[in-house]
């Protein structure tokens, strides 16, 4: 174990310290907010914002990277992160914020992006799913950390943002001085989203559902929170439930969609939480144990789905297609999330807080039905196309690479990587090490 860890702690460090702060900075902006008394709809647009500059810096970022190598693309990312975080502590306007917001979401996405390929050269194919859990465990940890710190501080000063901006700032601390050798070049992958809807409909539909589900909660929960008069420790707990939620439904809903038609989980998973949804739309709770506990299930029916439809996708292209199915899932988990926020939001403004159940009833409604639908009109994947389920990100919009990391991901084209291989040889020079990172 100290062997595979060894050459990626820096990487490690790097990505603790970047969602710590990424952590703290998703409950404070909205919580904030809140506090201002800007309409809902303009905190909804704080997470479209973000979720739509996330999903281009996906398309963007790697010829960044390409452009100036891991480190300085990484340290100049890093450096943005920073500033975001601070110009949301100097100039309180929701405009400004949203545009500052989408800065944030660029950024992370490159950001990630350099962690992720430079992890996924420093393991090998028996040390990758200890590597990965390790990894997981980092990123949720550091999240979790990041979003208690907040009844720490006083989210109407501008300490928070401070904390932010020294969290990004330390991520590079790790990356700039280690000395493991500089990953290579990033290769370009073409996404086609019109053969992916024409591939695996199911999939494509679920991962906007969910995109649109887990949207409007990770950035609406905070204000749904305070209208109902959470504390901010409380309110840090809901988000903290809701991804307890996922961790534990994760790998079972995973198991059993490895044994049945995966389409069949997903609109199963779907039912369940429309039922879920529409109790506690008519209920309308405000006690914390109760909300705390309806969290903890749409965390575990919703979240997971990313990842089983992602399976479901891969289940019918070879493995030369894992990294294009993935990555145009991504986007289209992005568009989702990208309308979430805003769909949350104009329901809790027409039906008051406890209107933001009425997202995870209707979007999960037609996550049901489609995937239903699909199965009956549409046959299985052969058993023999179907590789087992590989547990992926809780939350996708927090990385730019989710199958980067998954084994079925692996095999990579040998021209390719060949003249990855030329290219990185050409940048180092004939010594083999990498050049001065400026």
């Amino acid at each position: 174990m100290r062997s595979a860890l060894v050459p990626i702690i820096s990487l490690l460090m790097s990505t603790f310290f970047m969602m710590v702060g990424a952590g703290l900075a998703s409950i404070v902006l909205p919580v904030r907010g809140a506090m201002e008394g800007w309409p809902i709809y303009m905190i909804g647009l704080l997470g479209t914002g973000y979720a739509l500059a996330f999903t281009a810096g996906c398309l963007i970022a790697p010829r960044i990277v390409r452009r100036a190598g891991h480190v300085r693309a990484f340290a100049s990312l890093a450096a943005l992160l920073a500033i975001a975080a601070l110009l949301h502590g100097l100039i309180v306007h929701p405009v400004f914020w949203i545009l500052v917001r989408g800065v944030s979401g660029f950024a992370l996405a490159g950001a990630f992006m350099v962690i992720e390929s430079w992890l996924n050269e420093r393991v090998t194919n028996e040390t990758r799913g200890l590597v990965f859990s390790i990894y997981m465990i980092a990123s949720l940890g550091a999240m979790m950390t990041g979003q208690f710190i907040m009844p720490l501080t006083n989210p109407a000063l501008t300490i928070p943002f401070m904390l932010c901006a020294i969290m990004f700032a330390a991520a590079v601390i790790p990356t700039a001085m280690s000395r493991q050798q500089h990953p290579k070049p990033l290769t370009e992958v073409r996404l086609d989203l019109p053969d992916l809807f024409r591939t695996s409909p199911a999939a494509a539909v679920g991962v906007i559902l969910g995109g649109v589900m887990e949207g409007s909660w990770n950035n609406m929960a905070p204000v749904f929170g305070k209208e109902i008069g959470f504390s901010t420790t409380q309110i840090a707990t809901l988000l903290v439930v809701t991804m307890a939620g996922a961790i534990v439904f994760q790998y079972p809903l995973g198991r059993l969609s490895d044994r049945i038609d995966r389409r069949l989980v997903m609109s199963g998973a779907g039912a369940l939480c429309c039922g879920i949804a529409a109790v506690a739309e008519l209920l309308s709770p405000t006690d914390a144990s109760t909300i705390f506990v309806l969290a903890f299930l749409f965390g575990g029916l919703v979240y997971p789905v990313y990842s089983i439809a992602v399976a479901h996708a891969n289940d019918h292209v070879d493995s030369a297609s894992f990294v294009k199915i993935s990555g145009g899932l991504l986007i289209l988990y992005g568009i989702g999330t990208m309308f979430g926020p805003l769909l949350a939001a104009g329901l809790m403004g027409w039906f008051g807080p406890h209107g933001i159940f009425l997202v995870f009833g209707a979007g999960s409604a037609l996550m049901a039905i489609f995937s239903l639908f699909r199965t009956v009109h549409a046959a299985p994947a052969p058993e023999e196309t179907q590789d087992e389920f590989a547990t992926m990100p809780l939350t996708p919009t927090q990385r730019s690479a989710p199958l980067v990391l998954d084994p079925r991901a692996g095999n990579t084209d040998d021209d390719s990587a060949e003249q990855a291989a030329q290219q990185t040889d050409d940048e180092q020079g004939p010594s083999g090490q990498a050049g001065p990172a400026g």
